[in-house]
């Protein structure tokens, strides 16, 4: 019997928080176990030779949207193959009652585990789900979403409070199914996340997601921009400004202060968002908030993404924006870099209905090559740092490290293998999601996996997702509170 099921020969390993060095690595029963300068070939089952390349950990895309748009079983299976693509080998995806996903309410210890089931069988990542607790029955579920379910992460939506949401008229108590969707909810919801993350806290993080702009401000400028005869993306961001995340940053950070509740704001897409989130991060200075953003918010502005196929909340901003969450990104500000996934089609984005288009896209596919192209490349971002900012930053932040994104011996063999040099342009067959189009169309990026790695088993190469039954598992979260869980499922 040989005394290893995989050897990566001939590599270079990017270890987030530690550096970049040439080693071999020894995979049995799906994680590292052995990382040397040089292994024997004769010692592997199988042997992928990594000459020339650069091995990272597999990323954690932690934010996703799997089934918002479409049937959660369908989507699970193509867009995580998409997201392999991309060297992604774990997602966390966003999930709530009411309009979408489900399209219905009720508690969770029921639709979570219709949820669980309808995933099973169907994710080429592994994966985990954050929960929107959106009713006041579902508050006193928080506990046992945590400590029975696996669930170590919560959301919140700020501008859902209660207004017109939408150019038809769609009010958000339609849209939530749910009463009192507003501040004295969010504050309620701070509170029972803060006590599960005060009881769990030497187990790992468990923390609160927030999206943060503010509905009565995008009821005015929604009116003020359709009166000025503006079309498109820049009308969109100018329905949608910057202040109105500015606004609710501030308002979520003073609750986060009464409550002591770890947050996460989500997407800051603007330069006013971003240094909200960095001065309330300096006046209090002893709460827990960590600073996400995206990869269109990074790499498109209104002007380049593609006219209403880049409609996305919060929307995409100006190049002076994107400029400035690089610097972020460079300086160390921003913790973890994302693709806001959310599969739709291009009839769904119609250029004569901005308002009545729906929101996001796919980009998970893209979370290396962005990040090293425009990030190593192009702005000489340390690939340690990106390492750190796609993998084991959001590991850390929803419970999942060391298992995921890392390379040390313990940790899953997930990891991506990496070309630098290998230049193409963007399209959306190459991205293999089911999405008929992507805003980053044209995009020449620099940098690319050319095999994913999921537990030592070969999800993506040759330009192509592995045949045959998804290997993904539900992690239950954080990962030492379910140790035992975990184990092998």
């Amino acid at each position: 019997m040989s005394r290893y099921d995989l050897i990566v020969k001939n590599g270079t390993l990017v270890v987030p928080y530690t550096g970049i060095f040439a080693a071999d690595l020894g995979v049995k029963n799906g994680r590292i176990a052995s990382i040397s300068s040089d292994l024997s070939s004769t010692e592997g089952d199988r042997i992928l030779d990594a000459a020339g390349r650069m091995i990272f950990p597999g990323a954690v895309d932690s934010h996703y949207h799997v089934g918002i748009y479409r049937p959660l079983s369908s989507d699970a299976e193509s867009e995580s193959a998409s997201s392999a693509v991309g060297g992604v080998t774990t997602i966390i995806s966003y999930f709530r009652t009411g309009q979408h996903y489900l399209n219905r309410s009720g508690p969770y210890r029921e639709i979570f585990l219709e949820v669980l089931a309808m995933s099973r069988g169907h994710f080429h990542t592994d994966y985990g789900y954050h929960i929107a607790v959106m009713t006041a029955e579902q508050l006193d579920e928080v506990e046992p979403l945590v400590e029975e379910q696996g669930v170590g992460s919560f959301k919140f939506y700020m501008f859902y409070k209660g207004l017109n949401l939408t150019a038809d008229s769609t009010r958000g108590r339609d849209y939530t199914m749910s009463e009192n969707y507003d501040l004295g909810h969010l504050y309620q919801l701070m509170e029972r996340v803060a006590v599960m993350a005060g009881r769990h806290r030497e187990r790992g993080r468990i923390s609160l997601s927030l999206h943060c702009e503010n509905p009565e401000l995008i009821r005015i400028f929604i009116d003020q921009v359709k009166t000025s005869g503006l079309r498109g993306l820049e009308a969109y961001s100018r329905a949608r400004p910057p202040l109105t995340e500015r606004l609710s940053i501030y308002e979520a950070t003073v609750l986060a202060d009464a409550t002591r509740c770890p947050i996460n704001l989500l997407h800051l897409s603007s330069r006013l968002a971003l240094e909200a989130a960095i001065e309330t991060r300096r006046q209090y200075p002893h709460l827990d908030i960590q600073l996400e953003t995206t990869l269109h918010h990074l790499a498109l502005s209104y002007n380049t993404a593609g006219g209403v196929k880049g409609k996305v909340n919060p929307p995409i901003r100006t190049l002076e924006d994107a400029a400035f969450l690089w610097e972020g990104v460079l300086g160390g500000q921003v913790d973890t870099v994302v693709s806001d996934h959310a599969c739709c089609f291009e009839e769904q984005k119609k250029e004569d209905d901005l308002w009545g288009s729906l929101p996001g896209f796919g980009g998970s596919s893209l979370l290396y090559p962005v990040l090293i192209s425009e990030g190593f490349h192009r702005r000489r971002l340390p690939l340690t740092r990106i390492a750190e900012l796609v993998a084991a930053n959001p590991a850390r932040n929803f419970g999942l490290y060391p298992r995921k994104g890392t390379l040390v011996v313990g940790s899953d063999a997930d990891f991506a293998i990496v070309d630098l040099h290998k230049e193409q342009a963007v399209t959306p067959d190459l991205l293999n999601s089911s999405q008929d189009f992507t805003p980053f169309e044209g995009m020449r990026l620099k940098g690319w996996p050319t095999k994913t790695v999921l537990r030592g088993i070969v999800t993506f190469a040759q330009g192509e997702v592995a045949a045959g039954s998804p290997p993904g598992q539900f992690i239950k979260r954080p990962i030492g509170l379910h140790r035992g869980d975990n184990s092998r499922q």
